[in-house]
C-alpha cells in the first residue's frame, strides 16, 4: 500500500484504516458497516498481493461526522 498522506490524519478524528480479510465479500461488508456509522471514503478498492493470504483495502474515515441519513418522509 502507498504511504499515508498527512492530510488524511492531520486532525483528531481522522483515520486511515487498512482492512485485511479472507475474501472480497468480507472486506466489503466491513467497509459498508463502517460507512453506516461514520463518514468514509466509500467503497474501497480491493487489493490482492500475490503470494500473500487474503485481500486488503484502505478506507479513510472521519469519526467526527455521521453519514448522511435518508429523509424519513
Amino acid at each position: 500500500m502507498e504511504l499515508i498522506d498527512p492530510i488524511h490524519v492531520g486532525e483528531p478524528g481522522l483515520l486511515v484504516l487498512d482492512i485485511t480479510g479472507a475474501d472480497e465479500a468480507t472486506v466489503r461488508a466491513a467497509a459498508a458497516e463502517l460507512e453506516r456509522r461514520w463518514a468514509t471514503s466509500g467503497t474501497p478498492r480491493i487489493r490482492r498481493v500475490p503470494g500473500e493470504y487474503g485481500v486488503t483495502a484502505r478506507l479513510y474515515v472521519d469519526v467526527r461526522q455521521r453519514p448522511p441519513q435518508p429523509s424519513d418522509g
